[in-house]
């Protein structure tokens, strides 16, 4: 191998790990993202934070609000870079219908859960869930906590 550098072939850009821990994810769907040339730079350097994000729906269409894209130094000048602009989602129109009627009528969420290069396309999986609890939350703590006490019982023998 030498001297060369390995190209990084990892495809996750980002992770809201926080979104499986505040929400029931019932479903997840696929969607695109549109994106300005810097955008993509700065997301091909990882410099993009999705954990304080959140998906909403306005005439038809949904947006990803809060997305933080920290611009690089490198980034062109003749168009002025917003590291934290409402950003908008490509999807289908029945997945698009099938999202705003659990949105508005049942009462989910949509929440960003993961950012990642899908044959050279940034593409972010949004997940539909409701809003857990404190107690929801104490109890999946319990359960993960019994699971990994229970394996090692197990490797004791």
């Amino acid at each position: 191998m030498g001297n060369k550098q390995r190209k990084d072939t990892s495809t996750q850009i980002a992770q809201n790990k926080k979104a499986r821990h505040d929400y029931a994810i019932t479903e997840t769907l696929e969607a695109g993202l549109v994106l300005l040339g810097w955008e993509v730079k700065s997301l091909r350097a990882k410099r993009v934070n999705i954990t304080d994000t959140y998906v909403i729906i306005q005439k038809s269409e949904a947006y990803l609000v809060a997305a933080n894209i920290t611009p690089l130094v490198t980034a062109s000048s003749h168009v002025p870079a917003e590291p934290i602009r409402t950003r908008k989602l490509l999807l289908h129109r029945q997945e698009l219908n099938k999202l705003i009627g659990a949105v508005e009528r049942k009462g989910y969420s949509l929440v960003p859960l993961n950012l990642y290069w899908k044959k050279g396309r940034a593409k972010l999986q949004v997940g539909l869930g409701k809003g857990k609890k404190l107690y929801d939350k104490r109890a999946d703590l319990k359960e993960r906590a019994w699971q990994r006490d229970k394996e090692r019982l197990f490797k004791r023998g």
